[in-house]
């Protein structure tokens, strides 16, 4: 299982699909709400919505529940990048070794960074 640049609460564009003219996702920017690592799918706020039909229940206070509703599905990760800060547009992740100190001791960390700008990923 390859090792995934996209994390959770990152700020994606989906980079192919259907036009949004055509009713299509590509172009739209979304939060990453989840990630699935075995299935390198991505699920992604506002973005792949589907209609699902819940079975009509009825809940402890006894009003109903279920029908009709739309939610999010999981997208493919190499349909989705990350959106630059600076620019606002889709690049790719690279990855820059930074040397910390903490405890007296020395750690060396990998920080996520913008191919395009070269700025931080939070």
């Amino acid at each position: 299982m390859a090792k995934l640049k996209i994390k959770k609460g990152d700020l994606v564009q989906v980079i192919t699909g259907a036009k949004q003219e055509r009713g299509g996702d590509r172009g739209k920017q979304g939060k990453v709400l989840r990630v699935f690592p075995e299935t390198n799918r991505v699920l992604v706020e506002g973005i792949n919505r589907v209609t699902k039909h819940t079975k009509v229940g009825q809940s402890q206070r006894g009003t109903k529940t279920g029908g009709i509703e739309t939610v999010e599905a999981p997208i493919h990760i190499s349909n989705v990048a990350i959106v630059d800060p600076s620019t606002k547009k889709p690049t790719r992740v690279g990855y820059r070794l930074e040397t910390v100190e903490r405890d007296g001791r020395e750690r060396v960390t990998r920080v996520r960074v913008a191919k395009s700008s070269g700025k931080d990923l939070a």
